[in-house]
């Protein structure tokens, strides 16, 4: 077998055998399978080095980029790493609201629903029993709904649906008021937020349970606070006489080296400690008493404000998101001598029927102060005029 090798300039025969060939093509393929197999990596290795590639690249993708995108870019191993612990959280943080609540029932029903019994009046009652069950039925109805009700999510097919922007991370068109959530990795309609303690977001169609029970919380931990405000500072000055009762030693007081010479009879150095006049049932009482007192007035002031803070954004027509939207657009727009008005601010009155969806003075009883699972008005896609007034701000 020959081999003829030429060149532009000269040719050359060389004679070979067919053995030596076979055993410089395996040579060769040996000598080319151990340097790829050198130069691989593993699999984790080579996705993280893909990953830091593209986030070097995202940095000059296109003409468009500024501050705001080569700041996400060098951050989204932070904000992944947030999200991620704050979506594993979410089922702890659920556990802690059910926990809480329930240990604040157990001491309501075997603590003070005794005392209530056989202190108050018959009218008193009726009252403590019959609020305090319609708030907890409240309560616990507009949780459950707002942690299991979906938020509402764009359509993923085409359709002829308006939209505003595409979603650079979902690569979808987005609807008016739509955002991206980090920790549920979809575009969410209407967004306020991702809440931690319903291990769920707050959009369109669960943000009115969101409010009702951020609302019913907040009534039910200030009248446990005002309602056992007496019984939580009798607990106290009862644990507080308890301590210094255990502090107190029984006996004779012996002074002098009496004892120690033996002047004194024998009889009187066997001193016999009576039984306390408590019992830990009682000091577990007490004790259970103030943690509910401590308990709800914290969750009181801390939720109420919360609530406050939503039921101002409500009455302007806004969600969290839309207020810093809202704000950067009149900032924009009095640079130019103009006033910027919220197109989804249909009045204070109005929002509050919108958001309720209240189309009639029976559904302020039916649909506000009693459990209601009718959903919002609209699509959440789409925003028109809500028939409630003829004169609302065209949108």
């Amino acid at each position: 077998m020959c081999l003829i090798m030429a060149s532009p300039h000269h040719k050359c025969r060389m004679r070979c055998s067919p053995g030596s060939v076979l055993n410089l093509l395996r040579s060769g393929r040996m000598r080319f399978c151990s340097r790829r197999g050198k130069s691989r990596l593993p699999l984790w290795l080579r996705k993280i080095w893909a990953y830091m590639r593209l986030l070097v690249q995202s940095l000059c993708f296109n003409t468009l980029t500024d501050s705001d995108v080569v700041f996400d870019s060098i951050f989204e191993p932070v904000f992944w790493t947030v999200d991620y612990v704050t979506r594993w959280f979410g089922l702890v943080f659920v556990c802690l609201v059910v926990i809480l609540t329930s240990s604040i029932l157990v001491i309501a029903y075997m603590v003070l629903l005794p005392l209530v019994l056989n202190t108050y009046s018959p009218a008193w009652i009726a009252w403590h029993i019959c609020y305090g069950h319609w708030n907890l039925i409240m309560i616990a109805f507009h949780y459950y709904k707002a942690a299991k009700t979906s938020p509402g999510y764009p359509p993923t097919e085409k359709n002829d649906r308006p939209f505003v922007s595409v979603c650079k991370k979902c690569i979808m068109p987005k609807p008016a008021r739509t955002h991206h959530c980090g920790i549920c990795n979809r575009c969410i309609l209407k967004m306020d937020h991702h809440c931690p303690w319903l291990n769920n977001c707050v959009g369109h169609f669960n943000h009115r349970y969101f409010f009702s029970f951020c609302l019913f919380m907040t009534l039910g931990c200030v009248y446990c606070s005002i309602s056992g405000r007496n019984l939580f500072l009798d607990a106290y000055s009862a644990l507080e006489r308890f301590k210094h009762l255990d502090l107190e030693k029984p006996g004779i007081p012996v002074t002098g080296m009496g004892l120690l010479i033996g002047l004194l009879p024998s009889g009187q150095t066997n001193f016999h400690t009576p039984a306390p006049s408590y019992t830990f049932k009682d000091r577990m009482i007490h004790k259970s008493i103030i943690y509910m007192w401590v308990l709800t007035s914290t969750v009181g002031v801390a939720l109420g404000a919360l609530t406050v803070w939503h039921a101002v954004l409500i009455s302007r027509g806004e969600t969290s998101i839309d207020r810093h939207i809202n704000k950067k657009e009149r900032r924009r727009l009095a640079a130019w001598g103009k006033v910027y008005r919220n197109p989804f601010n249909y009045g204070k009155l109005n929002n509050w029927k919108v958001f309720l969806g209240v189309e009639k003075r029976s559904h302020w009883v039916t649909r506000v102060l009693l459990p209601s699972g009718h959903p919002p008005y609209g699509d959440g896609l789409t925003w028109d005029i809500f028939p409630v007034r003829k004169d609302l701000i065209p949108v």
